[in-house]
């Protein structure tokens, strides 16, 4: 357990941070599952949709410092690149 006021604090900040950034990396994860699951049962225009929330979701993480951002870019090629095959690009 922490001794200082300092590091007291810096505990409880650091938990208020964690639970906002959990909100932001889950919703990614979710609309990344999302996507990849409609693009395995091939519907497409729906996995359309899907694939931009996501890549909105990893941007928003991203830029919020919540993810680096290129392991959010490297997700988001990911995503491109099963989409695009899925439609024979």
């Amino acid at each position: 357990m922490a001794n200082t006021k300092s590091a007291i604090k810096r505990i409880r900040s650091s938990r208020r941070k964690q639970e906002r950034n959990r909100v932001f990396r889950s919703q990614a994860r979710t609309f990344i599952r999302k996507a990849r699951t409609l693009i395995d049962a091939g519907q497409l225009d729906e996995a359309q949709e899907a694939v931009h929330q996501a890549i909105s979701a990893l941007d928003k993480a991203a830029e919020k410092g919540i993810i680096h951002k290129n392991n959010a870019a490297r997700r988001k090629s990911r995503l491109m690149q099963r989409f695009n095959q899925a439609q024979g690009l």
